[in-house]
């Protein structure tokens, strides 16, 4: 007899429980301040005569997120309308002269509108607007006399690359992408049979890009894109009228020269790309004349799989091609003269050219920067400002240079750690010039710089006046009140100084006021009620601390409405919500932007709806991370992390407020990635909410956020950053949650549910809660509420 042997193999399983809940809404006491109706957005045209309100839901209803959807070179489609799928709607507009209070409706809108992409026209007597119908984007625009809309556009725009149209100068039409005619059909690739395998190659040149979403997979991947992408251009009068201007392509923008003699065209060409998204296509610079002619190839970008490494890094040739503001037609563009690699030598990095119409003359050469280039503001007079800066070490230079002579020096207007607000200069007061473009005003040969005022001792906006000629600044104007918030939006008059603000305080919403900078006597524009009116009684105010090192921290504090602040009796249970940020001296690490007085909005980016449960919250905590000199900050971001917690707990602690035996953290993206790391490598809190946040950095491996190593170069930095590789350290309460269809670089969805399951197998008290349809930032009213509920349900469980 043979003895028979029963052999049981015992494999592991992890049991990985899903709750069947429905949709719930937060207690009353959050539900009533997220329920709200939002105020309409203001417009104003150049002028200030009119005032145009644009309204639009609070939040997206979840239908709104389930609508068709191709995810395409970078880009979401709804291919059944050829809009981006994510793009908000307005859904009522009025009109308002300033010199009266009454608001017009306007006429002629759709029957359920569905509005974008709002446009003056040079003139300000229009406003063009596209209106998404079932199938389709149409073009309306408004009278702004009459306060009446009219759609004057017969076919369907192709709005999938964003804004469809452009005025001409002459505010007597447009210019138009309407829809391919002769567009195949879109192929269902879950449904077709490849023709073979999906092959990539490497030519062994050094590539390294960042972890894209939403990128080009395959052959029907291809052909989807090029026929969602192709259009026609044609030319609308505000009548109606079409006519054809040019053949089919794949445009991705097209620019009236100011005088409306030149257009300059930019369109995608192939072959496409797996590995970046579809503005590092090939792509064509053209320009044709007002009567649709070819003028001149201004260049061409090859496929761009290649750049060099840094956030100082470029591509090679022509880039930033735009027309100048302050002449008729002459072209501006840069180009790299170290082959946009940073890490190459070179006394120069960036060249500046002019081309002027009709562009037969080769461009001239008119300044060259030390560093790479930033931005240029042309002005009504005859020079312009150019910025050039380096991120390795935060520095920005602003040269005023003269455009129109050949290789310059240019004077320096300011040089300064871009990072340092107590020292921004402010921004440059801009007039309309003689072909209705924007440029910095120089009005009886004065120009003005408009500040937000930061400093040591709080913010306090101001107005200099600087003299270009002798190149002098004086101080016209600073907002004092230590009781309101002030934005100083534009001059409304320079002559008489009367400006235009936004003035805001912890219990009074925003409204637009016109201020006399000189008697200080303010007229209302607008009158906003303040929707959460239940915070009014709620204590605030900024905080400032020094962490261990000396770097001085500051946040947002704020108690339940009748604590007693004079016993004390009550010890709170504390929420800190913060975000990481990188800095390479202590001074710009330190500084303080939150100011006391901004109104208090609640939205669920922060903890402030739980100061009516009461909590004690510590909204907007500094967190800086520091790397001086050639030291990079992420060397010490653990480290840093722990001592900025440390000093935030300790300064609310020694208050008198809390309990620190019940603290929490919290943070969305970067934030959250703050806060499991927290919660990895200290005791300090009892509990956790990580939002949208990428968890193992090996899978973003040529750099994250201000990371600009790849992981070969310091495998131990991102080894040590990953909460995900430290999984079995962590043991307290985290409530992990992200958008089902996140389309942030970096914070694939996957890096949420790949740590969960790490937690959860390695025995850690976790939740994980996967939000429908949500991308990175959460929009839908339905999936809003329910997240506040959980937040609620978690901190009650774990902290309260």
């Amino acid at each position: 007899m043979h003895k028979i042997v029963f052999c049981f193999f015992f494999f592991p399983i992890l049991l990985f429980s899903q709750e069947n809940i429905t949709y719930q809404k937060p207690p009353k006491e959050i539900l009533e301040l997220a329920d709200f109706e939002r105020a309409p957005s203001v417009n104003l045209n150049s002028k200030k005569t009119m005032i145009l309100l644009s309204y639009r839901n609070t939040y997206k209803a979840l239908d709104e997120l389930n609508q068709p959807e191709m995810k395409l070179g970078g880009l979401r489609i709804n291919p059944n309308t050829n809009i981006s799928s994510t793009i908000s709607y307005i859904n009522n507009l009025k009109i308002r002269n300033l010199n009266s209070k009454t608001e017009i409706q306007v006429k002629g809108l759709p029957e359920i509108p569905k509005i974008s992409y709002l446009n003056w026209s040079p003139d300000e007597k229009w406003i063009a607007f596209c209106h998404t119908e079932n199938f389709g984007v149409s073009l309306w625009i408004l009278n702004v006399e009459n306060a009446t809309a009219k759609k004057i556009s017969k076919d369907y725009l192709n709005a999938n690359l964003g804004r469809p149209f452009e005025w001409h100068p002459s505010s007597q039409y447009l210019l138009i992408c309407s829809m391919n005619k002769n567009r195949n059909p879109l192929i269902d690739g879950s449904k077709s049979l490849p023709d073979g395998p999906i092959v990539s190659s490497s030519d062994g040149k050094i590539s390294q890009n960042r972890t894209y979403q939403d990128l080009l997979k395959n052959k029907t991947d291809e052909s989807n894109f090029e026929q969602l992408v192709t259009s026609s251009i044609q030319k609308i009068t505000i009548e109606g009228a079409i006519t054809p201007f040019l053949p089919e392509a794949m445009y991705t923008g097209f620019d009236y020269s100011p005088d409306g003699n030149y257009l300059l065209v930019n369109n995608i060409e192939k072959p496409f790309s797996y590995i970046v998204p579809m503005n590092r296509f090939p792509s064509a610079y053209n320009i044709y004349d007002n009567n649709a002619q070819f003028v001149k190839l201004i260049h061409k970008n090859p496929l761009l799989e290649i750049i060099p490494k840094g956030f100082s890094a470029t591509i090679k040739g022509k880039r930033a091609i735009q027309w100048r503001d302050d002449k008729a037609a002459t072209l501006f563009f840069v180009e790299a003269l170290d082959e946009g690699d940073p890490a190459k030598e070179a006394p120069f990095r960036d060249a500046l050219y002019r081309w002027e119409a009709p562009f037969n003359n080769e461009p001239n050469l008119f300044f060259k920067t030390k560093w790479r280039f930033s931005d240029i503001q042309w002005t009504n007079a005859n020079f312009a400002m150019v910025i050039e800066s380096w991120y390795d070490t935060r520095m920005s230079t602003t040269f005023k240079i003269n455009p129109d002579t050949i290789q310059q020096e240019g004077f320096i207007f300011d040089s300064r750690n871009y990072q340092d607000v107590y020292s921004d200069p402010g921004n440059f007061y801009t007039v309309k010039n003689e072909f209705n473009k924007n440029v910095a005003g120089v009005v009886k040969n004065k120009m003005f710089l408009i500040g937000d005022g930061y400093t040591k001792e709080g913010q306090f906006p101001f107005i200099d006046e600087y003299d270009p000629n002798l190149n002098t600044k004086k101080r016209i104007y600073t907002f004092k009140s230590k009781n309101q918030k002030e934005e100083i939006v534009d001059f409304f008059d320079v002559a008489s100084k009367r400006i235009l603000v936004r003035l805001e305080s912890k219990n009074e919403y925003p409204n637009y006021f016109f201020k006399d900078i000189k008697s200080q006597a303010i007229q209302a524009i607008t009158n906003f009620k303040n929707p959460f009116l239940k915070l009014n009684n709620v204590y605030k105010e900024v905080i400032k601390y020094n962490r261990k090192d000396g770097v001085e921290l500051s946040g947002t504090f704020y108690l339940p409405e009748g604590y007693d602040r004079k016993s004390k009796k009550q010890k709170l249970p504390l929420l800190i919500w913060a975000y990481p940020r990188e800095f390479k001296d202590k001074n710009t690490a330190g500084q303080v932007t939150s100011n006391p007085n901004a109104f208090t909005f609640p939205y669920y980016g922060s903890f402030v709806y739980w100061v009516t449960k009461g909590y004690a919250i510590l909204d907007n905590a500094s967190f800086p991370i520091l790397g001086e000199g050639k030291k990079e900050p992420n060397d010490f971001f653990i480290e840093q992390l722990i001592d900025n917690a440390h000093a935030a707990i300790q300064a609310v602690n020694q208050l008198g407020y809390i309990d620190t035996q019940k603290v929490a953290i919290g943070g969305h993206s970067y934030g959250a990635f703050m806060t499991a790391n927290l919660l990895t490598h200290t005791n300090l809190f009892k509990c956790g909410i990580a939002r949208s946040g990428a968890y193992n950095r090996t899978l973003t491996p040529f750099g994250f956020q201000s990371e600009q190593r790849n992981y070969w170069d310091i495998p131990d930095v991102y080894n040590k950053m990953s909460p995900f590789m430290n999984a079995n350290k962590m043991k307290t309460p985290l409530l992990l949650t992200h958008g089902e269809a996140d389309n942030n670089p970096g914070t694939f969805t996957l890096q949420t549910e790949r740590y969960f399951q790490a937690l959860k197998g390695l025995g850690a008290p976790v939740r994980m809660v996967i939000l429908p349809k949500e991308s990175h930032g959460y929009l839908a009213k339905e999936n809003i509420l329910h997240l506040l509920w959980e937040q609620d349900q978690f901190l009650e469980k774990y902290l309260k």
